[in-house]
């Protein structure tokens, strides 16, 4: 039989699983690390729609210096 630990350790898992399954079927984007990490913040009280935006915000500003290291080669 398991160990409460042991089934909730197994109920984490399966629901991280979904929620990354969720997010490749919205082309979120995020890997399981990342996600893992938002979920986190989010349980810490952080604004899911906050945290949506800054994430976007990281992306584009990440794109925008590539395209600048890219055109200055």
């Amino acid at each position: 039989m398991a160990s409460p630990a042991s089934a909730n350790m197994n109920a984490v898992r399966e629901t991280m699983d979904v929620l990354l399954e969720v997010s490749r079927l919205l082309n979120t984007g995020l890997d399981m690390e990342s996600l893992s990490i938002c979920v986190r913040l989010c349980e810490q009280g952080i604004n899911p729609e906050a945290l949506s935006s800054v994430i976007k915000e990281l992306r584009r500003a990440s794109d925008s210096i590539k395209v600048l290291t890219l055109t200055q080669q």
